[in-house]
C-alpha cells in the first residue's frame, strides 16, 4: 500500500479516535463506544456513547467543556439515567459522567446543606433525615442525581425540589464558573431558568427537625410512591408532563377579557381515559398500574419507546384535545 493511502490519513472530525486523543491530551479518564443506553439508563435500551468522559474535578471539567465549545463538539451530561432515552444510533460527541468523588460531596453547616451534582437524590434525602433536616422529604422516591433533579425541578404530588434551593454554582459552556442566588432563580413546573449547561453544586436552605419525624415522613412518601407507581419495572418515571388546560365550563365574557382560568390535570388520567393502559408497540408498553409510565420488555428498542410515545400523544389529542409534552429527555 502506498504511503499516501487511507491508513495514514487523519480520523474524521469528532470521530471516537479524535475525541479520545483530545481527552488523552487533557489527561481525562475515558472510554469509547460505551453502551450507555442499555447499561446506564433506567429504560435499559438504546445506543452507545462515542466517548464517555470522567473528569476528575472542576478544573478538568472546565478544560474539557471549553475545548469542546471551541471545536463545536457536542457535549451531553449523564446523571442517573432515570429520565433519559438514548436513541438506538447512539450519541455523538462527548458524554460526561460526573462520577468522580469530588462531584458527590455532601456538606452540612447548620441548616445549610450543599450537595454535588453527582449525589444520588434518595441518598441526600436519607442524609437529611439522619441530620434532622426537614425540607427534602417530599422528593423521596424520585430517581435522579442532584444536578438533574435541580435542572428539571423534579417533584411530584408532595412538592418540588426547587422550593428549598438557596444557591447554585454553575459552569458555562466556555468553562467559566459563576453563582446563581435564590433571588434570580425561578423554578416552575419541571423547569428552571438555569441556562448554564453544567451544575457544580447546590445549596439547600432547610429546617431543623426531629430526625425520627423526618425519617417517618420520608418513609410515608416513599411507600405511597411504591404503592402507586411501577417502581420495579424498567421505566424512566413519568413519560409526560401533566398538562395545563382551561377549566371546564369556562365561557369568556368578551374577546378582550382576562386570561381564562386554568388547571393542571394528570397526564396519566388522560392516557388511561384514552384506553391506552397495556398498549404495546414492539417491546415498549404502557403500564397497567400507572398510565404515565412506559416500561420496556427485554426485546425493546429505543425506537419502540419513541413510537409508543408518539402514539400516546396522538391518541390523547384525538380523544381529549390535549397535547402532551414529553418529560423524558431523548438523546441526541
Amino acid at each position: 500500500m502506498a504511503s499516501g493511502d487511507t491508513n495514514t490519513s487523519s480520523p474524521p472530525e469528532n470521530s471516537p479516535e479524535q475525541l479520545s486523543a483530545l481527552l488523552e491530551e487533557l489527561g481525562i479518564r475515558h472510554e469509547t463506544d460505551v453502551p450507555i443506553g442499555k447499561e446506564m439508563t433506567w429504560y435499559g435500551v438504546g445506543g452507545s456513547a462515542s466517548v464517555l468522559a470522567h473528569p476528575a474535578g472542576t478544573a478538568q471539567l472546565s478544560a474539557l467543556v471549553a475545548r469542546c465549545h471551541e471545536q463545536s463538539i457536542p457535549v451531553f451530561v449523564l446523571g442517573s439515567g432515570a429520565n433519559l432515552l438514548v436513541k438506538d444510533q447512539g450519541v455523538p460527541g462527548v458524554v460526561i459522567r460526573l462520577d468522580d468523588p469530588s462531584f458527590s460531596q455532601i456538606k452540612i453547616e447548620g441548616t445549610k446543606l450543599t450537595a454535588g451534582p453527582g449525589v444520588d437524590l434518595f441518598k441526600l434525602v436519607l442524609e437529611c433525615a439522619k441530620a434532622g433536616l426537614a425540607g427534602l422529604a417530599h422528593v423521596a422516591g424520585i430517581p435522579a442525581s442532584v444536578g438533574g433533579a435541580v435542572r428539571m425541578n423534579a417533584g411530584g404530588a408532595f412538592g418540588d425540589i426547587g422550593s428549598t434551593v438557596h444557591k447554585v454554582h454553575v459552569m458555562a459552556d466556555n468553562g467559566q464558573v459563576y453563582c446563581r442566588d435564590r433571588d434570580d432563580l425561578v423554578f416552575g413546573y419541571r423547569t428552571t431558568n438555569i441556562v448554564a449547561p453544567y451544575i457544580l453544586d447546590v445549596e439547600f436552605d432547610l429546617d431543623e427537625a426531629d430526625p425520627q419525624d423526618v425519617a417517618r415522613r420520608v418513609k410515608e412518601i416513599f411507600l405511597y410512591k411504591k404503592n402507586t407507581q411501577p417502581m420495579a419495572e424498567n421505566s424512566a418515571g413519568c413519560a409526560f408532563k401533566n398538562p395545563t388546560i382551561i377549566k371546564p365550563g369556562y365561557e369568556p365574557e368578551s374577546d378582550d377579557g382576562p386570561p381564562p382560568p386554568t388547571q393542571r390535570v394528570s397526564a396519566g388520567k388522560l392516557i388511561d381515559e384514552a384506553g391506552l393502559k397495556g398498549h404495546r408497540v414492539g417491546g415498549a408498553e404502557v403500564s397497567q398500574r400507572h398510565a404515565n409510565f412506559i416500561f420496556t420488555h427485554p426485546d425493546c428498542t429505543a425506537a419502540d419507546v419513541t413510537a409508543l410515545m408518539e402514539h400516546i400523544q396522538q391518541t390523547v389529542l384525538d380523544h381529549s384535545g390535549v397535547s402532551l409534552k414529553r418529560e423524558v429527555v431523548i438523546w441526541p
